[in-house]
C-alpha cells in the first residue's frame, strides 16, 4: 500500500497539485476502488498503469468528477485541487472541468470546424471579451498541441476530417483553450498509430512545462518514456506510487515486479 511521504519527500515535493486521501469509489454495491493515498505534482507527467480493470481510469474520472455523470457511482474521501476539495458542494462540476481538462481514450472532436471545436470553451465559459481575444487563444492552443502549422489555412474545414493523430492533437488543444491547471489524458494513444503516437509522447512532455498532466497508459513503455511519477493500480489498491525509473527498475512491492515483469496483467 502507499505510504505516507516521508519529511525529507515533503520538503521537496512543495510543488503538489492534488492531494488525494482516503478516496473510495462504488458502482452500487461493488466497491471500484479502495483507499487511495496520492499527491499528484505540478509540471510532472503522472503515470497510472495496471492490469484492465484495476481502478486506474476510475480514479482518473475522480480528479475532475466524471464520475458524477454515473447514476450508481458514490466517491467517498477527499481530493483537494490547491488545497481546496473539489467535491464540497459549493464547487460548480462545470467549472471544475474548465481547470481539470481531460483528453479521451478516442479523438473526439465535435461535428464543427476546426476553430469552432478549439472556440466553444472559452466561449461557454465567457474567458474571452472578443473575437481578437479567441482567435488568440484558438490559435495559442493548436500551437501548445502541435497542430497549428498543418491546420492554419483551414480552420475552416471540419474536425472530424482531420486524420486520427490530428484528431487527438485538436482534442488536446480544445482541452488546453479554457486554460486549465490540470490536463488528465486516459490512453490517449491507444487509437493511434506509432508515428501519432510518437508525435503526442512528445507533445505530453512539452505540456507539463505548462500543467501537470496524468495519463493513464496500458503501456508500460509509454509510462516509462513520458512520465516523472508512476502509480502501480492492482485489484482497486493504489499498490505504490513513485518515481518512475524506480517503479519500473526497483519497485518495492512483490505486486508491481511481477507486472512490470509480465507475470501478472
Amino acid at each position: 500500500m502507499y505510504d505516507a511521504p516521508n519529511l525529507e519527500t515533503r520538503v521537496t515535493q512543495t510543488n503538489t497539485k492534488i492531494t488525494a486521501r482516503g478516496v473510495q469509489v462504488f458502482y452500487g454495491e461493488k466497491q471500484a476502488l479502495q483507499d487511495v493515498n496520492v499527491d499528484i505534482l505540478d509540471n510532472t507527467v503522472t503515470a497510472f498503469i495496471g492490469p484492465s480493470g484495476c481502478g486506474k481510469s476510475t480514479f482518473l474520472r475522480c480528479l475532475n468528477r466524471m464520475n458524477d455523470t454515473i447514476a450508481s457511482a458514490r466517491v467517498e474521501g477527499e481530493i483537494l485541487l490547491d488545497g481546496e476539495n473539489i467535491y464540497d458542494k459549493r464547487v460548480d462540476p462545470v467549472q471544475l472541468r474548465a481547470k481539470v481538462g481531460m483528453v479521451f481514450q478516442k479523438p473526439n472532436p465535435f461535428p464543427k470546424s476546426i476553430y469552432d471545436n478549439v472556440a466553444y470553451g472559452p466561449k461557454i465559459h465567457g474567458l474571452t471579451r472578443s473575437k481578437a481575444e479567441l482567435d488568440q487563444i484558438v490559435e495559442e492552443s493548436l500551437r501548445k498541441a502541435a497542430l497549428w502549422k498543418e491546420v492554419k489555412d483551414r480552420l475552416t474545414e471540419a474536425g472530424t476530417g482531420l486524420s486520427g493523430g490530428q484528431q487527438q492533437r485538436l482534442c488536446i488543444a480544445r482541452a488546453i483553450a479554457t486554460a486549465p491547471e490540470v490536463l488528465l489524458m486516459d490512453e490517449p494513444c491507444s487509437a493511434l498509430d506509432p508515428i501519432a503516437t510518437a508525435q503526442v509522447e512528445e507533445l505530453i512532455d512539452e505540456l507539463r512545462a505548462s500543467f501537470s498532466v496524468v495519463i493513464v497508459t496500458h503501456s508500460m513503455q509509454q509510462a516509462a518514456r513520458v512520465s516523472q511519477k508512476t502509480a502501480f493500480f492492482h485489484l482497486g489498491n493504489l499498490v505504490e506510487y513513485g518515481d518512475t525509473s524506480h517503479i519500473f527498475t526497483n519497485p518495492s512491492d512483490p505486486r508491481t515486479e511481477s507486472y512490470i515483469t509480465g507475470r501478472i496483467g
